[in-house]
């Protein structure tokens, strides 16, 4: 009888760090595959951000270009968007698609 309660408490004393490395093994892999899938989540994120500073350095760039132009060009350029003009004998296309 003392066999036997030997032999259960070394089967439980064996038993126990073995599950418990186990546990640790899966949390840990758990983690990993946690971390992995935010970092790509952040990798996307980050690009559409580098789209968006893109396409507004492309918008600074032709602003600039328009105030370095002058008076002349800054005029022209509201009267056409704002205002609709055209400069004489010239021939004006509109889209009637909607598109």
């Amino acid at each position: 009888m003392a066999k036997q309660k030997n032999k259960a408490k070394l089967r439980l004393s064996t038993v126990i760090p073995v599950v418990g490395g186990v546990i640790l093994i899966v949390m840990m892999t758990a983690a990993y595959v946690s971390d992995l899938v935010m970092i790509a989540a952040k990798r996307q994120e980050l690009a559409g951000v580098q789209a968006q500073l893109d396409q507004q350095l492309a918008g600074n760039a032709e602003l600039q270009r328009i105030l370095d132009g002058g008076d002349a060009e800054i005029q022209e350029r509201v009267a056409r968007d704002t205002y609709d003009y055209a400069a004489p004998n010239e021939r004006v296309f509109v889209d009637m698609s909607g598109k």
